[in-house]
């Protein structure tokens, strides 16, 4: 293992113990302090984000825009840290208790914090704050490992919160970020010794090559295909607007609409419309037989023995 990614391994292992004995009052006194100088240092954020943003000039837009911070963007990164400071803290939560009957002994299932959570994530510095900010309300010490491709953004976000967790009273080894190659982050997925659990975030790609390179034990997500259903009494309008805002507003991110289901009492009258209004904003529209015969501009798309054939109307 190279010797800079030991030694991050083994500060956040130590500090791992000492964020465990952490009361509530303490963790969301780390996180407040975490939000404020978020805002506080914004500006230089967002000159490091400029740097990353130059250097991925060749980039596709929408792989830009995940990387691209903003003021309002770090103020809705700031908010959600004071959103997770207002969860109730899992740890200490009993789950199930009962009396041994032959002893008399009172056994209890307690929630505790796994330890340190190694997270590998891509091209998404809001992911560092997010993901850094879960892992220290659960009292699990975590490291980071994020894309080269946002490596200034990710670096000035690490020491603003290190900072703020110092600044808080707190341990800032309790934090850590690993710059590396991807045939370094092998390394990372089998530092046994001192991480519990790693979870990749990003792509299948991602997720894949995480699963299959670990020997820590992975929480493997999802890719996701976010849905947008049309039930047969919604109002028209109603649903022309929610339905371009999942896609339009924000395609880059995780959660916008991939899926369009539209109840099929309603899907001749409602279909051709809300369709449009997509095809308006240059939404590329794939359907199946039904779709392609109400709206022309549709293209059908369809799987065979394993090659997916295509058909534009």
């Amino acid at each position: 293992m190279e010797d800079f990614i030991l030694s991050v391994c083994k500060n956040v292992k130590l500090a791992s113990a000492e964020l465990a004995l952490y009361d509530t009052h303490k963790k969301n006194k780390i996180l407040e302090s975490i939000a404020c100088e978020l805002i506080a240092n914004k500006d230089i954020i967002l000159q490091a984000n400029s740097k990353d943003l130059e250097n991925s000039i060749l980039k596709p837009s929408h792989y830009l825009d995940r990387m691209r911070l903003s003021e309002k963007r770090i103020e809705d990164i700031a908010q959600g840290v004071k959103d997770i400071i207002t969860l109730p803290d899992p740890v200490g939560e009993v789950l199930e208790q009962f009396i041994a009957p032959n002893s008399g002994l009172k056994i209890q299932k307690v929630r505790v914090p796994l330890g340190v959570v190694g997270i590998i994530y891509e091209a998404r510095p809001n992911v560092t704050v997010d993901t850094a900010v879960l892992c220290l309300k659960s009292s699990n010490a975590v490291i980071l490992r994020g894309s080269r491709d946002c490596i200034n953004s990710n670096t000035v976000l690490v020491e603003v919160m290190k900072n703020a967790v110092k600044k808080a009273g707190g341990n800032p080894d309790i934090l850590g970020y690993i710059d590396c190659t991807h045939e370094q982050a092998v390394d990372l997925m089998r530092a046994n010794d001192y991480i519990d659990v790693l979870v990749p975030r990003g792509s299948e790609r991602l997720i894949k090559s995480v699963v299959e390179s670990s020997t820590i034990p992975v929480i493997e997500t999802g890719t996701g295909n976010c849905h947008v259903y049309v039930e047969s009494t919604a109002e028209l309008n109603m649903a022309v607007d929610i339905a371009v805002n999942a896609k339009v507003s924000r395609p880059s991110v995780c959660n916008a609409a991939e899926s369009l289901l539209i109840d099929e009492s309603i899907y001749k009258t409602y279909l051709p419309i809300i369709c449009q209004a997509l095809d308006n904003h240059n939404v590329e529209i794939r359907g199946c037989d039904k779709t392609c015969e109400v709206f022309s501009k549709a293209k059908y798309y369809f799987y065979k023995s394993g090659s997916r054939l295509q058909r534009s109307d």
